[in-house]
């Protein structure tokens, strides 16, 4: 009995045992293969590959690299953007390394120098100083020609060494004063010129030749312009009231030397706007913008300079201001430009300054041929029909 009931389940194990046989198959390539965690969780880590090769397992032989007998040159240094002009910025090799003292013993010199250029400059004057007091009286005389004083004008001796104090010490001081101007500017020049760099420096020329210049055309716009106005209004004040005027020689030598030596200053405006342009402090675009503002100024100064309070002179003081003004603003550009590479407009500004003369030319022949005016040697040069 037993042995009957047992075939069938062998039988039935017999054909149990094929489908049997795909789960142990299954079971041994289980234990072959982990089974995933994601079965059981999500894990966003389980789609990594962990498995990595060895290098020391694999059979493939690397190419030994060999060094190349010549060397690859070096890259070049990287472009800063830079200008030649920034470039001297940043290198510092061209200014002087002075101490305090150093500084001090470097002004003294100059001061000496300048001082020895002044009194050969003072020489020179003292051999011509009867000439000099007679150009220095001549605005006068001019001035007090047309007024029909009786007897006419002259100037006054207060005290016995006045004359001769004035024609062999003030006059000729003045006048060497002017005659050295190149050389006091060589010397300020020089002091300033170590603490500079060398783009700075190469201005040297430029900056003697032209602030001398102007100073000087600043006392002959004094001497021959203002002066006379100042002169004529002043004098002329009172003889209406029949007062006439005593001047010494003193007070009208005062006058003129503070005027010739201001006016020759002021005639500097177009250097200042240059070296403020050049040290970076300024621009012509700001100066133009601000025009209104600088002419303004302009007016105030030529208001408190003016020793007469009429409109007339101050318009003469001015004028020159306000010209020179833009002149400074044109020395500006050509710094600006030949900074960032550019050529100066020069067409453009000769095609102005023809416009320019041809206006006045229109004017001044109008003026001759329409309404009569007739031409003077002296200023102003046209006189209205009589």
């Amino acid at each position: 009995m037993s042995s009957e009931n047992d075939k069938p389940r062998d039988a039935d194990s017999r054909e149990e045992s094929p489908e049997s046989t795909p789960s142990s198959e299954g079971a041994s390539s289980s234990s072959a293969e982990e089974p995933k965690k994601a079965t059981y969780y999500d894990d966003p880590y389980d789609d990594y590959d962990y498995e990595y090769d060895d290098p020391a397992a694999s059979k493939k032989e690397v190419a030994k690299v060999e060094p190349s007998a010549q060397t690859p040159a070096p890259p070049p240094p990287p472009t800063t953007g830079l200008d030649d002009e920034d470039e001297d910025d940043e290198d510092e090799e061209g200014m002087a390394r002075m101490s305090f003292l150093e500084h001090l013993e470097e002004l003294r010199t100059r001061i000496v120098r300048s001082a020895l250029g002044l009194l050969l400059a003072y020489v020179v004057a003292l051999a011509a100083a009867p000439q000099l007091f007679t150009v220095f009286s001549s605005p006068f005389n001019r001035a007090a020609a047309p007024l029909p004083y009786d007897p006419p004008l002259t100037l006054t001796q207060i005290t016995p060494t006045e004359q001769f104090y004035l024609m062999y010490v003030k006059i000729p001081l003045l006048a060497s004063i002017f005659l050295a101007a190149p050389w006091l500017m060589y010397q300020i020049w020089s002091f300033i010129a170590p603490g500079l760099y060398k783009r700075e420096r190469r201005w040297a020329v430029p900056f003697i030749f032209s602030t001398a210049t102007l100073f000087i055309l600043g006392g002959l716009f004094c001497y021959f312009i203002a002066l006379r106005f100042a002169l004529a209004f002043l004098i002329g004040l009172g003889y209406d009231q029949n007062v006439r005027p005593m001047i010494s020689l003193e007070s009208y030598y005062d006058m003129f030397f503070n005027l010739h030596i201001g006016l020759g200053l002021v005639f500097q405006m177009p250097i200042v706007i240059f070296f403020f342009t050049l040290l970076r402090i300024t621009t012509p675009g700001f100066l133009m913008s601000n025009g209104r503002y600088a002419i303004l100024i302009i007016f105030v100064i030529a208001a408190v300079i003016t020793p007469t309070p009429d409109v007339t002179t101050m318009l003469t003081f001015a004028a020159p201001m306000v010209l020179l003004f833009y002149v400074g603003i044109a020395a500006s550009y050509l710094i600006v430009m030949r900074r960032e590479g550019r050529s100066f407009p020069w067409s453009r500004l000769f095609l102005a300054l023809f416009v320019l003369l041809a206006i006045a030319a229109g004017v001044i022949a109008l003026l001759h041929f329409k309404m009569g005016y007739e031409f003077s040697t002296s200023y102003p040069w046209l006189l209205p029909p009589s």
